[in-house]
């Protein structure tokens, strides 16, 4: 991926990663459009970033998605890059046997990505230097017990992105995954930006941009706080990091 001269899409931009990943990419001289549910969130990023635009996206409407394609590629014709970045955390009791926050969680993390991809798919087949990036999480990995739709969800964003980049091989669109340790967001309620054994936003995404400039671009975005999670099978670790996530409350709880 080329780190200039793009016009980039960014789901859930209004905060957290999202917002990182849009202001990064901002300063480097790229169109950066930012899309989420909350206005007032995307208008405040705007604010403070002149020349960013902003669309206002429900991804849990599947016709809400199909029109914003629609309408984010007429005002954006040279849209090259989608970001699918939105994602929710709820934690669960599974003896609960309440899956209401399950059906929410799928829609917004697994269903949302796989619509705007669809949508957007023919549009960006048609850009001579295009890409996908799907954020993804260390929990794809290792599973969060607490948050186990979550870790679910993002489990199968990576298997659709490994799905997804074989398909796509000899077109001119680009499959990568960035895959986040716990940086401290409002993911999930109670997280700060001092919150302990969580990476700061800051740090987070000056790692990541620097792994994003690399020419050739990664498949896989990994900074070094996440590899002990993305390679624990392979290392032999799995036991040891589900047992680590097993002992770990929320920060709300």
């Amino acid at each position: 991926m080329k780190p200039t001269n793009n016009t980039i899409l960014i789901t859930g931009g209004g905060s957290g990663i999202g917002r990182g990943l849009a202001e990064a990419f901002h300063a480097l001289g790229n169109k950066v459009i930012i899309a989420g549910r909350r206005e007032h969130a995307l208008n405040e990023v705007t604010e403070a970033n002149s020349g960013m635009a902003s669309v206002t996206l429900d991804i849990d409407d599947p016709d809400a998605i199909r029109s914003f394609a629609d309408e984010v590629t007429e005002l954006h014709p040279t849209l090259n890059v989608l970001i699918n970045n939105a994602g929710i955390m709820r934690a669960e009791n599974l003896k609960a046997q309440r899956v209401a926050d399950a059906e929410a969680i799928i829609t917004t993390n697994l269903l949302g990505p796989v619509r705007l991809t669809a949508a957007l798919l023919p549009h960006l087949q048609k850009q001579p230097s295009s890409a996908i990036i799907n954020v993804s999480s260390g929990l794809a990995f290792v599973p969060f017990p607490l948050t186990p739709t979550y870790s679910a969800t993002k489990a199968a964003l990576h298997s659709y992105t490994l799905s997804l980049r074989v398909q796509l091989q000899g077109t001119p669109v680009e499959v990568i995954e960035i895959i986040p340790p716990a940086v401290a967001t409002d993911l999930t309620p109670g997280r700060s930006a001092n919150a302990p054994r969580m990476m700061s936003v800051k740090d987070y995404i000056a790692e990541t941009m620097q792994l994003l400039k690399t020419q050739p671009t990664p498949s896989e975005i990994n900074v070094e706080k996440v590899k002990f999670l993305r390679f624990a099978e392979a290392t032999g670790s799995f036991d040891k990091a589900l047992q680590m996530l097993s002992q770990l409350r929320l920060p709300n709880e």
